[in-house]
């Protein structure tokens, strides 16, 4: 299997979520269920089937989190530099057109929020980016045609 990149604080919010879905919701659901079960007849007994759905789903993103939790490879965005874009970097761009900047930081996959001003290293904007430097430009293509940006700063805080 292969690595997945990560911030330390993208690591830090999984692990959180991990733990949050196995100590607090998983006994929350169970609770739910043995309620609803105590109501008689299963068969139509809504509650007991949204539980149980409810179940399904926190146990699916446990899964997912404990395979995200294994492979990860944690790095230290703090102890990177350089004037090139990698993954870690906090990059402010300008586009071209409407002169309107955006500030991202290049994160993994599971942590990307754009929000949050997150990227994934796989989005297209992350991946033209990836070794620029401070004044070069690159162009992306959108659904709404080719868009042109300049990179303005590239930091690693």
């Amino acid at each position: 299997m292969e690595k997945v990149p990560m911030t330390i604080a993208g690591h830090e919010m999984l692990t959180k979520e991990y733990e949050q879905r196995t100590s607090v919701e998983r006994r929350t659901i169970v609770n739910a269920i043995s309620e609803a079960r105590a109501h008689g007849d299963l068969s139509e007994n809504a509650e007991y089937h949204a539980a149980k759905e409810q179940q399904g789903h926190n146990e699916g993103r446990i899964k997912e989190l404990e395979s995200l939790l294994a492979l990860a490879q944690v790095v230290d965005v703090s102890k990177l530099g350089g004037p090139s874009i990698k993954f870690g970097a906090t990059v402010t761009i300008v586009d071209e057109d409407t002169d309107e900047e955006t500030t991202y930081q290049i994160v993994g996959n599971p942590e990307a929020d754009i929000n949050s001003g997150k990227i994934s290293i796989s989005s297209p904007v992350s991946r033209a980016m990836i070794s620029k430097e401070v004044g070069d430009s690159f162009e992306v293509s959108a659904p709404g045609g080719s868009r042109s940006y300049e990179i303005i700063s590239v930091e690693y805080i």
